[in-house]
């Protein structure tokens, strides 16, 4: 007689290991993506003011007078583009970095974009940027933590297991989405 139960503690600790890592990045994305209200998870946003002189009408060329600003504020990364919305504003885009310069005020503005290192990363994949083969990856996590939930319900005999405590346990897992659902999406309650 095989122990099946024998055999669904060993895969179900043998995937579980294997499991672990991808549940973590899932984790760690799923908790970013769901304040995307609050915050932006895959990048920091930081907006300054500084000031700098006026700068007259001058006869610099605009490419001149592009790199003279970014030297007086200090800005050493590549430039992009630049262009004047108006005769007094010049606009000068830089890798990582949105200058708006108000020429006769000398006020500058910027907004300075950083990747938030790991982050980034695990959104990634938790949105299947990629998509491809981390797509048949993805599917095989999503049919290993089936695996994994339903296994877990046979693990244990007795009151403690599916048959006792545990059947209370695993209907109010159930309950709680469709609580949810009813709540928020039907508006029922």
């Amino acid at each position: 007689m095989i122990k099946w139960r024998k055999w669904i503690r060993i895969l179900h600790r043998d995937i579980g290991y294997i499991a672990a890592g991808l549940t973590v990045i899932y984790a760690i994305s799923g908790i970013a993506v769901n304040h995307v209200a609050d915050w932006n998870p895959n990048y920091s946003i930081e907006k300054s003011v500084i000031k700098i002189e006026p700068i007259p009408d001058s006869i610099l060329t605009s490419r001149e007078l592009v790199f003279s600003i970014l030297k007086k504020i200090g800005e050493k990364g590549k430039l992009k583009s630049s262009f004047s919305p108006d005769p007094n504003t010049l606009n000068i885009f830089v890798e990582g970095n949105t200058i708006e310069v108000d020429l006769k005020s000398g006020e500058v503005h910027q907004e300075k974009v950083t990747s938030r290192t790991l982050i980034r990363e695990t959104n990634f994949l938790h949105l299947n940027a990629p998509k491809e083969i981390w797509t048949f990856v993805a599917d095989i996590f999503a049919v290993a933590l089936g695996f994994l939930a339903i296994s877990g319900l046979f693990m244990i005999k007795g009151k403690k297991g599916i048959t006792g405590r545990g059947a209370w346990l695993t209907a109010l897992g159930i309950l709680i989405p469709i609580v949810f659902l009813l709540i928020y999406y039907y508006k029922i309650f």
